[in-house]
């Protein structure tokens, strides 16, 4: 097929990858412009643009799609899909219509559970134990178009939404492959009323940790928030991010480092035994690395606001 592809993080380049290595005509690679990023703040392209200038496609990165002079651009390609995943830009319905088949999104959830920015995190802090991908066909509402295939995956007490998002990736693009090789004879399917969630986006003053909670909940926040923002906790005025935790016997007051071997701290109830810290400035290491160069010690206490 003639396919138009439309995203910009690393999510979707194991997707791209996979439409090339299925033999299908990438006409055009559309993502989000280059941006000011690192130290020298320098515009960076996307992980996509740069996976596609390797691959030799054409890559167009406009900042919007409202104006009929990009909707004529997007429609003389004469596409006869477009694939969609995690593109960044609100597709406006002459778009949607331009292809001859639409347009299919590969959406990170089981819909119509978690549509919306941020279903890998969302699904992880709401303590989900499956989650999947879902092949799409796009409309004007947020996520709200019919399904044509979904694959599941089970949610383990060891995933992070890194690890999730990595294996959600390569779903998608097995996934999406096995719908572009079964169109048009896919029968969509219309999203139930029912158990419709929506995954907000992720904000920074979510991540302190409340010691007060639960183990379960204080442990899903550690993992649903790693890696960005990642969650975090202070140790006097020096802040400190978890990003790998495990729901672990023990009690005291909520914050209390009941032991360092290994660094376990006590909630609301039960404890957290935390695997994979990181300070300011510093690389992520495992807590006994961590405990190597960073006096923590049983009886010290952790707090999760400023």
């Amino acid at each position: 097929m003639k396919i138009v592809f439309m995203g910009s993080p690393d999510f979707s380049v194991p997707v791209l990858d996979a439409l090339v290595e299925a033999g299908h005509e990438i006409v055009c690679v559309y993502c989000q412009p280059p941006r000011p990023a690192g130290r020298g703040k320098k515009d960076r392209p996307t992980p996509v643009h740069a996976r596609a200038e390797t691959l030799g496609l054409d890559i167009r990165h406009p900042g919007s799609l409202k104006s009929p002079e990009a909707q004529e651009a997007f429609a003389l390609l004469g596409a006869d899909v477009a694939v969609v995943v995690a593109y960044g830009l609100i597709l406006p319905q002459t778009v949607l219509d331009a292809p001859k088949y639409g347009c299919l999104n590969i959406h990170a959830s089981l819909l119509p559970r978690w549509r919306g920015a941020a279903p890998i995190h969302r699904a992880i802090l709401a303590g989900d134990t499956e989650t999947g991908v879902c092949i799409m066909q796009m409309e004007a509402g947020l996520d709200t178009g019919p399904v044509l295939l979904r694959f599941e995956t089970r949610i383990t007490s060891k995933d992070t939404t890194a690890r999730l998002h990595d294996r959600l990736a390569e779903l998608g693009a097995n996934a999406i492959t096995e719908a572009l090789d079964r169109l048009p004879d896919l029968v969509p399917q219309v999203q139930p009323e029912k158990g419709v969630t929506y995954a907000e986006k992720i904000l920074k003053d979510e991540a302190a940790l409340d010691w007060s909670a639960p183990a379960h909940e204080v442990d899903r926040k550690v993992r649903g928030l790693s890696p960005f923002p990642g969650a975090w906790t202070l140790h006097g005025n020096t802040r400190i991010k978890c990003l790998m935790s495990d729901v672990a016997d023990g009690s005291g007051e909520p914050g209390e480092v009941l032991s360092i071997d290994p660094l376990t701290v006590a909630c609301g109830s039960e404890a957290v035994t935390l695997q994979t810290l990181q300070r300011a400035g510093k690389g992520a290491v495992s807590s006994e690395v961590f405990l190597r160069g960073y006096p923590l010690v049983a009886g010290d206490r952790l707090r999760g606001e400023s």
